[in-house]
């Protein structure tokens, strides 16, 4: 128990990696240094134009230049050649390598956005990505790809979800895509028990679960605050958070609190575990490892290399090299970097 109570603590005093680094900090993605747009445009007009794609050269570029670095490439490129880059890599490449290339060339606000349109395109929706992507970006990144969403579909994310989502999923799904967080870093033990308390007497201590209450808490509280309130709750009950909301709740509301726990705790390992997913047992989710590595690439690509060690006793990088094939394969494992 004590052993416990020491990893419960470092987990608390532990530095919420992800919520706080700035792009590129624990990235395997990074700015170049002596960076040289016109450069860049005339190797990627090279390797489009010429006969037969340099495919070699646009991984190159596409996996050695910051989000900001790109987003002047694009802009020079058209101004260049009066057309679209992600439209002339559709052209040239094919299938997940396509996909893949054009999602490293967008901005992430508007990779994210265009990942939840077409989660909630058509008939149903897939309430995985909403999840992964509402429950694990920041306020900024959710401000960002909420103005991307708006611009392409005119209307706003919040309308749209309210459309999509219902019941106390949709209540949490909403309260996480207005990113409202608290933001503040100062931790008072007192009220994280407080919370702790109130989960407690909503869920495992009554006959029937107030799931209002894990809403308003899990969803609108600090990450700092509620890495204390998920240690104080083991205190109080003896379980893991995660266990009890396991336990109380079911489909997609209990998937959504597990990941806002998971990404509490640690959004490296919650990444960590979606990839090791995407490449376990027959075939690929290709979709899933395209979104993953390159929405973490610039993040904490880093930090989820060292998890997915520690929860696989496995390198990320060897697991890539052995699941996808050939360029597409080849790209990932530029993002990646050898661990």
């Amino acid at each position: 128990f004590l052993v416990l109570q020491e990893d419960l603590q470092s987990v608390a005093n532990a530095v919420p990696v992800s919520f706080t680094s700035a792009p590129g900090e624990r990235g395997t993605i990074k700015a170049k240094s002596n960076f040289n747009v016109s450069e860049d445009v005339a190797a990627l007009r090279k390797a489009i134009e010429g006969i037969g794609t340099t495919e070699k050269t646009l991984i190159d570029i596409l996996t050695h230049r910051s989000s900001s670095q790109k987003q002047a490439i694009s802009k020079a490129y058209e101004e260049t050649t009066k057309r679209i880059l992600v439209n002339d890599l559709k052209g040239d490449t094919r299938g997940n390598f396509e996909k893949l290339l054009v999602a490293l060339a967008r901005s992430p606000a508007l990779n994210d956005a265009k990942w939840l349109i077409k989660a909630m395109k058509g008939a149903g929706t897939d309430i995985n990505i909403l999840i992964e992507i509402l429950a694990s970006r920041t306020n900024k990144q959710i401000k960002e790809l909420s103005a991307a969403y708006a611009e392409k579909t005119k209307k706003t994310l919040i309308q749209n979800l309210k459309t999509e989502v219902s019941g106390d999923f949709g209540k949490a799904i909403l309260l996480l895509a207005e990113g409202a967080r608290d933001e503040s870093t100062n931790v008072n033990a007192d009220k994280a028990r407080e919370d702790a308390k109130a989960l407690y007497h909503a869920g495992e201590k009554r006959l029937g679960t107030d799931e209002s209450k894990f809403i308003e808490i899990l969803c609108k509280r600090s990450i700092p605050h509620l890495r204390q309130t998920i240690l104080e709750y083991k205190n109080i009950s003896g379980k893991t958070l995660q266990k009890s909301i396991e336990k109380e709740m079911s489909g997609k509301l209990e998937e959504l609190l597990v990941a806002i726990v998971k990404c509490v705790m640690s959004t490296p390992a919650y990444f960590a575990e979606k990839l090791y997913k995407s490449m376990k047992g027959a075939g690929t989710d290709e979709t899933t490892l395209t979104r993953v590595m390159v929405s973490r690439g610039e993040v904490d690509m880093l930090d989820i290399r060292a998890e997915f060690k520690k929860l696989y006793q496995r390198s990320l990088y060897k697991e890539i090299s052995s699941d996808a094939s050939d360029i597409y394969g080849d790209c990932l494992k530029m993002i990646c970097g050898e661990d």
